[in-house]
């Protein structure tokens, strides 16, 4: 199985690429245009030149080598949702050349992924087909957006890799804020190229490429890469020689399942590439280039690995708390100001991203709680000194959120939920425990198998008794002193 992807990411620049018309999604149809995107006569387009720079960044965390000279070129074709006639992209001269991505796979190793190229280009508008008057709508809003194309080698052999890259790429342009990355807003697609080199008799038969277009989620990729390489193999076995046909376009149906054929693919002779006469190639000196390498934040694979190697994170923890950049940087400040990492993961996988949820609904981001780096830390060093309980922290996070700016220190003094250390008072409420549940004390003294849960559930008994204030570490002594 051969696997390439070519993915267009939708550049969040405030105009758009060749004009300074708005760049946004939404709008009424037809709302964001200029003469430049109506494609008028006697209007010149101009270079949007931090799209440049946001494309470079990309390039950057890929590892692509960027041009030093990199031109325009008008790629021709004839459709509605592009008024001028041809597309502006870069054809012969890219501005990132090759490159590779070390793809973290969930076996914990790593495969390296080629990227062959990253080009500039435009965006074209929507056709709508509706209705059954067998005439079509044109929006323009999305005509003239920045987008960038990545292009990587075959070197994807299951579906599964070719999803995992999606969804890394989407997190780097996060990070790096070059794309917000919402999918149902069509900010990223992906078109798989499939291919199948089937050994049978000491030879080899190679499938014609496949490529399949506009996906635009994680879920379809992965599945339509399924169903084309099962589609492929079907279609040999029935006739088990060497293929005929050249490379084909697909469509894809969701909700069959299914790749439909479209056209047979073009060559790039079909689209009469040649230099834009209305643009200037873009000279890139190594000053660019750094400047715009600073703009590079430190990645959500190298900040997994420190989150494990150096935190003692797990692989679940790690790659929760690299999913969006701002609860990773609140992660990192609250450490600094001394929380303990494992002891924060808690606290923002657990109470924070379930009042994320409940305030702003399902996948709001934790970073949208009011509490701060520093309030994090305190409650963190709080639990882990002993001060307050795991189970009161959460009571403390609660209220945090309902006082923004409180401090933990005074929620917990004024719910009356500081640890109590004294040993006399705890020993009470051992007793008491004890007292309150014979069963759990003879399975403890009696039952090896019960012996480690009925100790919990002692201890839990106390806690409950304490109303939390009880050191749990310190119960736990007192249980096994009274119980022998």
């Amino acid at each position: 199985v051969l696997i390439g992807m070519e993915i267009h990411v939708q550049l969040a620049t405030r105009s758009k690429m060749f004009t300074g018309a708005a760049n946004g999604f939404g709008g009424e149809p037809n709302s964001q245009v200029d003469p430049v995107i109506l494609g008028l006569p006697g209007v010149l387009p101009v270079i949007n030149r931090r799209a440049v720079e946001m494309a470079m960044m990309v390039g950057l965390a890929l590892n692509c080598q960027i041009a030093a000279e990199t031109k325009w070129d008008r790629k021709s074709y004839y459709y509605p949702d592009l008024p001028k006639n041809y597309q502006i992209s870069q054809y012969d001269k890219p501005l990132c050349g090759a490159g590779e991505f070390a793809l973290p796979l969930p076996d914990g190793t790593s495969k390296t992924i080629r990227i062959r190229r990253a080009h500039l280009e435009e965006d074209a508008g929507k056709l709508l087909h509706e209705g059954s008057s067998g005439m079509s709508q044109v929006d323009l809003n999305r005509a003239g957006t920045p987008l960038l194309e990545i292009v990587t080698e075959p070197d994807f052999t299951t579906p599964e890799e070719a999803r995992l890259f999606g969804e890394e790429l989407r997190r780097i342009c996060r990070y790096l804020g070059v794309s917000h990355g919402i999918m149902q807003q069509g900010h990223m697609r992906f078109e798989p190229n499939i291919n199948l080199h089937i050994f049978h008799d000491g030879k080899v038969f190679k499938t014609p490429i496949t490529e399949v277009k506009n996906l635009n989620s994680f879920r379809a990729v992965e599945r339509a890469c399924a169903y084309e390489i099962q589609r492929q193999l079907t279609e040999w076995m029935a006739a088990p020689t060497e293929p005929a046909g050249g490379k084909a376009t697909r469509g894809w149906d969701d909700d069959q399942g299914i790749t439909l054929l479209q056209r047979e693919k073009e060559e790039a002779h079909d689209y009469r590439y040649f230099p834009d006469p209305d643009l200037v190639p873009v000279h890139v000196s190594r000053d660019w280039v750094a400047k715009v390498g600073q703009e590079v934040v430190e990645l959500p694979v190298p900040r997994r690995a420190r989150y494990m190697q150096q935190c003692g994170l797990t692989v679940k923890e790690a790659l929760a708390l690299t999913e969006e950049r701002s609860v990773s940087d609140l992660l990192d400040e609250a450490i600094r100001l001394g929380g303990s990492p494992k002891r924060l993961a808690n606290l923002l996988l657990g109470p924070a991203a379930k009042l994320a949820n409940e305030k702003a609904g399902e996948g709001a981001s934790i970073d949208s709680l009011p509490i701060s780096a520093g309030q994090y830390a305190a409650l963190a060093k709080m639990v882990d000194s002993g001060v307050v309980s795991a189970s009161a922290s959460v009571t403390i996070f609660e209220a945090m959120v309902q006082q923004p700016g409180a401090e933990p220190a005074t929620i917990a003094a004024e719910k009356q939920l500081l640890q109590v250390r004294d040993e006399n008072q705890m020993a009470a409420w051992v007793k008491q425990a004890i007292e309150a549940n014979p069963q759990a004390v003879a399975d403890y003294r009696n039952n090896p198998k019960k012996k480690q849960a009925s100790l919990g559930f002692l201890r839990g008994a106390v806690m409950k008794i304490s109303q939390g204030k009880a050191d749990p570490k310190m119960v736990g002594q007192l249980l096994e002193s009274q119980l022998g």
